[in-house]
This record gives C-alpha cells, sequence and structure tokens, in this order.
C-alpha cells in the first residue's frame, strides 16, 4: 500500500469513526460521563451539606438537583473528539493521549462547574440564574476551545482540523490544477 492510500484510509477512517459515535445519538458518551460526573459532585457536596441521591437527582433539605444530560455536555465531548479527530498527521499515541486529557480537563472543570452552581443554588445567590446561563450558553464553547488551543500548543500540532484533510485530499485528487508552463520563442 502507497503513502496517499494510506493517507485517504486515516482520513476514511477517522471519520467514520466520527460517524459511528454520532448515530447513537451521544448515548455512548453520556453513559460514560454521566457517572463520572454525578458522583465526584455528590462526593463534594457531601463534606458542607447532607445530600441524597436518588438515580441523578440530589436532594439538600428542600433544595432538589438534577444532573441531566445537559449538565454532563456530552455534545462537548463530541466536539473535543471532532477537533483531534478531524485534524491528520498525529500518531495514534498521541491522539489517545490527546484525547484523554482533553476529556479529562473538561470533566474537571465541568464538575467544578456543577458544585459552584449547586452551592449557589442552595444558598439562594441572587445571580445563580445568571451565572447558570452564562456558564451554560458561553462557559463550556469557551472551554472546549481553551483545552483545544491548549493541547495545540503543548503538543505542538501544526494541522488545522477539517481543512488540513481537505487539503490534503485535493493535493491527491485529479481536481488539483496542473500548472502549464509556456515558454516564448
Amino acid at each position: 500500500m502507497n503513502k496517499k492510500d494510506k493517507k485517504v484510509i486515516n482520513i476514511f477512517l477517522r471519520y467514520i469513526f466520527l460517524i459511528l459515535i454520532a448515530l447513537p445519538g451521544f448515548g455512548l458518551l453520556y453513559e460514560i460521563f454521566l457517572p463520572l460526573t454525578k458522583y465526584p459532585v455528590y462526593w463534594f457536596l457531601q463534606i458542607f451539606f447532607d445530600p441524597v441521591m436518588i438515580g441523578n437527582t440530589l436532594t439538600i433539605g428542600p433544595k432538589i438537583i438534577e444532573i441531566v444530560g445537559a449538565c454532563v455536555a456530552g455534545s462537548a465531548y463530541y466536539f473535543l473528539l471532532i477537533l483531534n479527530l478531524g485534524t491528520p498527521e498525529i500518531k495514534s499515541s498521541l491522539r489517545i493521549k490527546l484525547i484523554f486529557l482533553s476529556f479529562l480537563g473538561f470533566l474537571i472543570v465541568n464538575i467544578i462547574r456543577i458544585i459552584i452552581l449547586s452551592v449557589m443554588y442552595i444558598q439562594n445567590s441572587p445571580i445563580f440564574d445568571f451565572v447558570h446561563k452564562l456558564l451554560w450558553y458561553f462557559g463550556s464553547t469557551i472551554l472546549i476551545v481553551l483545552i483545544w488551543f491548549l493541547e495545540v500548543k503543548i503538543f505542538k500540532i501544526e494541522k488545522i482540523p477539517f481543512y488540513s484533510d481537505l487539503k490534503g485530499l485535493y493535493q491527491l485528487s485529479s481536481l488539483k490544477k496542473k500548472k502549464f508552463h509556456f515558454t516564448l520563442t
């Protein structure tokens, strides 16, 4: 198999993997990250409060905190996966490391976010709704971009997600314009 064929197969496999994960509707990501999110939140809140957890719901006195799919942010993990798998020329071992580190970083910050919002809610903070909406609409997106840019800088990733793949495919294609040299005599 020549180098061009390997490049095309690599692109094909990365994008097929992304499609296969998306087809069931991110269910796998939620199955993985819901317990990884709710239990640390519950354990931390146990330090200061007396929460009762039933399913995905925490009850602290009269306050009810439900950790729903949106709290877990499965689409954010998928977006990190898209950025990672959409970037060519990363060795498999480094790609696995990048995925693990980006997921871990997002998970930790997301847990901290839920804990802070939970404490604000329990304490009847007057800015709870504002902070909750601000973090909901802008926080996750900014965090994903920051995580990706940090990984790009630390691991010296030079390729651009999707664009580099498209450029590479174009270079391999028959659509590429051939340069004609005209000589005047």
